[in-house]
């Protein structure tokens, strides 16, 4: 299976061409712009390097949020397009799952991945790593706990203390610093956050093949964003 996986949610916007859970290659980069600016030049360079076509890929895996709007609407917009006009697949996963699945995380184990929402809030979400039977094979996947929230540092913490079971979850994120001066003076101070990779098109890529593999894709058209924050028009009209 060819996937190519979409990551534009955030400014370290990446590409990813995988064949089954194999990276083939990938293309990330960071400015101050929108990876969005960059998408489709990028998308070139790289098929062009792996000498792939648009119409040769099988499965489209893209980050549905949470993120920057301008980001995600460009990117769910052109493989909603691309999808569309191919009539293949989509996987749309969280980038906070990409962020919780790049730490091993024992069956049953919590895994809080935090990713910077500025403003002085985080994007959070929770997940439990579990063991599930696929077709005679086992696998480990991550369940979300909840839904993700756009929070500040503090109520993101509260939020996991109340979830927590036995043991304090494992934190994930590609920017440690946004949570460890509130996690320092939190009930949960005793834990560590792992820095991970904010490069997330290949781990977007992988977990869309194992969705793929289970049967939870869509097609183009069920394809949405998942925001989590308001945008500022809605805000301020609210507000008014």
């Amino acid at each position: 299976m060819l996937i190519l996986a979409v990551d534009t949610s955030t400014r370290v916007g990446s590409l990813a061409v995988l064949r089954n859970q194999n990276l083939l290659g990938e293309i990330a980069s960071r400015s101050d712009e929108h990876y969005s600016s960059r998408l489709f030049q990028d998308l070139d360079r790289l098929l062009a390097q792996l000498d792939v076509s648009l119409q040769q890929i099988d499965l489209f895996a893209v980050t549905a949020g949470p993120g920057s709007f301008t980001g995600l609407r460009v990117g769910l917009t052109a493989v909603k397009a691309w999808a569309e006009a191919g009539g293949k697949s989509v996987a749309a996963i969280s980038g906070l799952e990409a962020v919780a699945a790049q730490v091993a995380a024992p069956s049953g184990r919590l895994v809080a991945a935090v990713i910077d929402a500025r403003r002085g809030q985080v994007f959070g979400g929770l997940y439990e790593s579990a063991v599930l039977d696929f077709a005679g094979r086992e696998e480990i996947v991550l369940k979300r706990v909840g839904d993700d929230v756009v929070v500040s540092p503090d109520e993101f913490l509260s939020m996991v203390a109340r979830q927590m079971k036995d043991t304090i979850p494992l934190f994930a994120s590609p920017t440690p610093d946004v949570i460890q001066a509130a996690l320092a003076s939190s009930a949960l101070r005793i834990t560590q956050v792992e820095k991970v990779s904010g490069v997330l098109a290949p781990v977007i890529g992988r977990l869309g093949h194992g969705m793929a593999l289970r049967g939870e894709v869509m097609d183009a058209l069920d394809l949405g964003a998942n925001y989590v924050r308001r945008t500022d028009a809605e805000v301020n009209w609210k507000g008014a």
